[in-house]
């Protein structure tokens, strides 16, 4: 199976990256690493010169941020979506079907839990099937994982632990250790290649 080498061992060692023309889902709360795993996806992706496309469900996504960590801003299309959740789903549809990009990611964290029940289980497997045979990569970013059997790869992130620095009265968040866990997903059918375990990932997150 290809994949998109991200360069931290805790990420590619499920599968040596993240699975082409399948679903990965990153899954967690605030502050638990889902931007910085979204950003490193980017980043590697574009330096690789690939086209990559962020469907922002609650135009959150921060470009500024994103070029930091080094994604190249001329290679992203940015789609905002202002909470509508119909038109997330349906900016994501369009661009998987229309083709060239390497990351398709479709960033769900702000559209609440009530709206996102309502996405009936068939539209995963509609982008399932879209994305097999190509070498795009759908990444779903969330509170918690959607897609489920139709995952290939379903990471959890959670805070372990935080470090501060700084002066007394202005303590500043400067480390946070995060566990990242890649789980099969629940259908043998849609079960990836590899077997999954629990990884530890350190990652810096800087307030």
């Amino acid at each position: 199976m290809d994949c998109l080498p991200l360069g931290l061992p805790s990420l590619d060692a499920p599968a040596g990256g993240f699975p082409r023309g399948r679903i990965t889902e990153i899954a967690g709360s605030a502050s638990s690493g889902r931007t910085t795993v979204l950003h490193r996806v980017l980043s590697t992706a574009t330096r690789r010169g690939e086209y990559c496309a962020v469907v922002d469900g609650g135009n959150a996504f921060d470009p500024r941020g994103a070029a930091e960590a080094g994604t190249d801003l001329d290679a992203l299309v940015w789609v905002r979506c202002s909470g509508n959740l119909e038109h997330a789903v349906k900016a994501a549809d369009l661009l998987i079907h229309g083709g060239g990009f390497g990351v398709v990611a479709l960033d769900l964290c702000d559209i609440p839990a009530r709206e996102l029940r309502k996405i009936p289980l068939s539209w995963w497997y509609r982008f399932r099937r879209a994305v097999e045979g190509t070498e795009t990569i759908l990444l779903l970013i969330e509170r918690e994982p959607m897609a489920k059997a139709c995952a290939s790869l379903i990471g959890e992130m959670s805070r372990q632990a935080a470090g501060f620095a700084g002066a007394r009265q202005f303590q500043w968040l400067a480390g946070v250790r995060f566990r990242f866990a890649a789980r099969k997903p629940a259908r043998p059918a849609a079960a990836p290649e590899w077997e999954a375990g629990a990884l530890d990932m350190s990652l810096r997150a800087d307030y």
